[in-house]
């Protein structure tokens, strides 16, 4: 009756548009009552969700990316991709996929990436006469690369909701062929619809004008180089990396870019500490919810159900990304994070899934969920700045989803994908 009342009045919660945190606080504490536990034990579950060291890390790649946003490193970026990829039928939709995954590599973040991509190409992409769906979807799913391809502070959350013994520089490290995986598969798509649409060709602007925008980029581009290579040479950790990434990124944007002034960074600043202030409420909440899950053992009773229906351990992969694909369309990324990974970690571990390679799926997996509606906010941000109805890009984006669900399979069931570059430097 208990799991009942939770999942039911969250769902009712939800389905009015509470928000999620409050949404999970709610039903939390409802359940509370009906159990008879005193209400301070949510604020004491909600804080000890919130007290992780690593989580620190958090606000400040959340700041590096606002910073990033603001200097015109995402122009740069797009520069270089342009031209390594424009000369190809479509070769603003390969340029779009490729720039965000450049992007995510020094940002971490699916919100800035469509965020900073949208408002650099969408009004490129109907200027040479692209439709404005084609330039949303390519948008919006290919911010997911960023999620995988490291720093992602996804991944962090993931390490502190796996608890001890997840390496969050072997999740890094996991993510980068994953993440190059995804976005070839996004860039495929893109190519396929553009034939179909006849979308234009471009051209090769020569050697001279490549290599004039690779150098101009090389200073953004070596965050991702200083944090991931710092991390795995032991020079610091994770969180420590993520503060070097803010004094970086300053020195680059100010000096070097010389593209950041005041105002910009007081809106950066801002902009970081509701971020950072929002999704650290989300865990906290969701912390409490899945306490009071533990408690009422319904990882255990959901692990049998699940074996009950097939032993087959392919079936039961199958089984869980489908269930977290459903619930990713509902719920936004970081509070599934902390309530489900406690709860499919025991499941593919008995399957002999490393859960470093798990802590992958489940990126990408929510990162789905990101662009499907009816929550997938970055799908919603994308659309708001290619200013069409959401409703128009999805009858349009099932290629691109396409792209996706095969990347998932295949990080999914061939573990070296992920592993591989791990294995090497364990």
């Amino acid at each position: 009756m208990e799991i009942a009342i939770l999942l039911v009045s969250l769902l009712v919660l939800l389905a009015i548009g509470t928000p999620v945190a409050f949404a999970l606080l709610g039903s939390t504490l409802l359940t509370f009552f009906y159990l008879d536990i005193p209400a301070i034990v949510l604020f004491q579950r909600m804080a000890s969700g919130m007290s992780v060291f690593s989580l620190m890390a958090i606000p400040f790649f959340v700041f590096a990316g606002e910073l990033m946003h603001r200097a015109g490193i995402a122009e740069r970026l797009v520069r270089v991709a342009e031209a390594m990829l424009g000369r190809t039928r479509g070769g603003l939709g390969q340029v779009d996929v490729g720039a965000s995954m450049m992007f995510g590599a020094v940002s971490g973040s699916a919100i800035a990436s469509v965020s900073a991509m949208g408002a650099t190409l969408m009004p490129l992409m109907k200027e040479r006469g692209y439709d404005a769906d084609y330039s949303v979807n390519v948008t919006s799913t290919s911010a997911i690369c960023g999620l995988l391809i490291p720093p992602s502070h996804n991944m962090i959350i993931y390490a502190a909701a796996a608890g001890v013994g997840v390496s969050i520089g072997e999740l890094f490290v996991a993510g980068i062929v994953p993440g190059l995986i995804t976005g070839l598969a996004l860039m495929v798509a893109a190519w396929a619809v553009a034939v179909k649409r006849g979308y234009p060709r471009g051209a090769f602007p020569g050697w001279g004008v490549f290599l004039r925008a690779l150098a101009a980029s090389i200073p953004g581009l070596l965050t991702a180089v200083i944090i991931v290579g710092g991390v795995l040479g032991g020079l610091f950790t994770a969180t420590e990396s993520s503060a070097i990434a803010v004094i970086y990124t300053i020195v680059v944007a100010a000096l070097v870019y010389r593209s950041l002034n005041v105002s910009q960074f007081i809106e950066a600043a801002v902009n970081a500490v509701k971020t950072t202030a929002m999704v650290l409420l989300i865990i906290g909440a969701a912390s409490a919810f899945g306490w009071l899950l533990a408690i009422m053992q319904a990882p255990a009773q959901l692990a049998s159900l699940i074996t009950t229906v097939t032993d087959n351990p392919i079936l039961i992969l199958l089984i869980i990304n489908v269930i977290l694909l459903v619930l990713g369309t509902f719920m936004d990324m970081s509070p599934l994070i902390v309530i489900t990974t406690p709860i499919f970690l025991p499941i593919v571990a008995a399957l002999g899934m490393d859960p470093v390679q798990f802590g992958v799926v489940m990126m990408l997996n929510l990162g789905i969920g990101l662009v499907t509606p009816p929550v997938g906010s970055v799908l919603f941000v994308g659309s708001a700045i290619g200013k069409i109805r959401v409703e128009d890009t999805v009858k349009t984006i099932w290629p691109f989803y396409g792209a996706l669900f095969a990347a998932l399979l295949l990080v999914t069931y061939v573990p070296g994908l992920s592993m591989g570059l791990v294995e090497l430097m364990r």
